[in-house]
């Protein structure tokens, strides 16, 4: 293989692992503001018991996604320097505004949020953590509008620099707000939301399985379990559908490819399943009818252009596409038929846990991540691979943008090393995942230093106290009073 295919190859294998964990830290983030919230209004011990549970795990999520994501930054400059020379004025000042105005923030306050449960008051503690939430999300908003613009570009003009073309910004409002972007971002954000769910509701639901820490599991399962599945339905019947048209308008060709139509149809079917013929042109699978027609125009009869309405050299990998859309499409089927069915069967006097014939739904719920995960991946896919041959829609091709100088030696080295690292990261990974789950939530008496009504709650406290340290005054009582010296 050459230069080009394997830096594809080595792009879509590094950003796809990277790709597990931005979404899990942007859902369990969600978790956990809601378990904060409920220790704020009830300061039942068992909420800030599983406040510091999720929050070492998430510690170690946040510690892979950040670890696996600077990677991108190196390939941009030395996999696909032409890209980047092309895009920078764009492209660049979008990830730089993420890193200036999220990463930052995160990182600031992220030390605060996973150390400062035993050293500030619930809701000082519950600010910190939402301040990180907040940042995880505004970081995906800024990684999405660059995402967005290599799909639909928007307020730029191409201009001659030293003989090279660039696309150089014209008006930043276009470039943030691409006709793709509200849509992307509200599926990407809902997607977390799912997977983020999935995961404690897969480990809560194994520890009623193995008769551990009944209470918590239970506490944190009543939390989960109704955000699971409005997120599900949400992001199947409104996100995702929503996704559907803004590529019917923006992309037809895509579409076409996702479904495997190649001919224009009326009524055109929407496939479940399915296997695309790119020789013959043909497509065989199990369909309905007129519902692709329905989620592209919302008109049963109306008419869904095929693959051979466009140039064929500008059509995607056809049965690639099709397989990774249909494998995103299909479980969030799934999903969704799932989280109103556990979900019911909780909420009719708790059969879900009652009934022993149910088991098997309950362990369909521990392994809940893992498909979560890869369906998060596959939607991802399908819009890279359904974008291509183009690396910016209409305006600059993949096998423009790849640098000039690199060799196949270069890359498969390249590729055999991140073979070898990511796999052990990931065996890591999923070793200390393994051995925090296992052990379970912590007592509260080996985490707390102090009793959590003297920590301090307001910023006014904080200070006080720092002042009082300052001067050599001690620490403050938590009511006022005496300072002991």
């Amino acid at each position: 293989m050459d230069a080009e295919t394997l830096s594809r190859i080595q792009f879509a294998g590094t950003v796809s692992f990277h790709f597990i964990y931005p979404p899990l830290s942007m859902g369990l983030g969600m978790m956990l503001v809601f378990i904060g919230i409920a220790y704020a209004r009830t300061k039942d011990p068992k909420w800030r018991q599983l406040a510091f549970f999720w929050t070492q795990i998430y510690g170690l999520i946040f510690a892979m996604g950040v670890a696996t994501g600077i990677v991108q930054e190196f390939e941009f400059g030395m996999n696909w320097a032409a890209y980047s020379r092309f895009v920078g004025n764009v492209f660049g000042s979008l990830l730089a505004a993420e890193g200036v105005f999220a990463f930052f923030l995160e990182g600031g306050f992220l030390g605060l949020m996973l150390f400062g449960g035993s050293r500030l008051g619930p809701r000082m503690w519950l600010g910190a953590t939402c301040v990180v939430v907040f940042a995880a999300h505004f970081s995906a908003l800024w990684i999405v509008m660059a995402h967005s613009w290599m799909q639909t570009p928007d307020g730029y003009k191409l201009v001659a620099d030293g003989g090279v073309q660039e696309a150089q910004m014209t008006n930043f409002l276009d470039v943030l707000f691409t006709p793709s972007f509200v849509s992307h971002i509200l599926h990407v954000w809902a997607a977390s939301w799912t997977a983020g769910s999935a995961l404690v509701l897969s480990v809560s639901v194994y520890y009623i399985l193995r008769d551990r820490h009944l209470d918590l599991a239970k506490s944190a399962f009543k939390i989960a379990m109704p955000f699971f599945a409005v997120m599900a339905v949400t992001n199947l019947v409104f996100f995702g559908a929503n996704m559907a048209i803004e590529v019917t308008d923006n992309q037809p060709v895509k579409l076409a490819a996702m479904e495997g139509l190649f001919d224009d149809e009326s009524c055109a079917r929407l496939y479940i399943a399915g296997w695309v013929n790119e020789s013959a042109q043909t497509t065989t699978g199990i369909s309905i009818p007129c519902l692709l027609s329905f989620l592209a125009y919302q008109d049963f009869d109306a008419t869904v252009q095929g693959l051979n309405s466009f140039p064929e050299d500008n059509w995607a990998p056809v049965n690639l596409t099709f397989q990774v859309y249909h494998y995103m499409f299909d479980l969030a089927m799934v999903f969704a038929a799932l989280g109103v069915i556990a979900a019911g069967l909780y909420y009719w006097k708790e059969k879900l846990f009652r009934w022993r014939w149910l088991r098997w739904l309950l362990w369909v719920i521990v392994v809940l991540p893992v498909f979560t995960g890869t369906a998060i991946i596959a939607g991802w896919w399908t819009a890279e691979v359904g974008r291509q041959p183009w690396i910016v829609w209409e305006v600059m091709k993949t096998e423009d943008g790849v640098s000039s100088n690199l060799t196949s030696t270069m890359m498969w080295a390249s590729i055999g090393m991140f073979v070898v690292l990511y796999t052990l990261l990931f065996i890591l990974f999923l070793y200390l995942l393994n051995a925090r789950i296992h052990k379970g939530p912590q007592p509260l008496e080996e985490l707390e230093a102090a009793p959590v009504e003297t920590l301090p709650d307001t910023f006014r406290e904080i200070f006080l106290r720092r002042g009082a340290r300052a001067s050599g005054a001690g620490e403050l009582p938590p009511e006022g009073g005496e300072v002991a010296v």
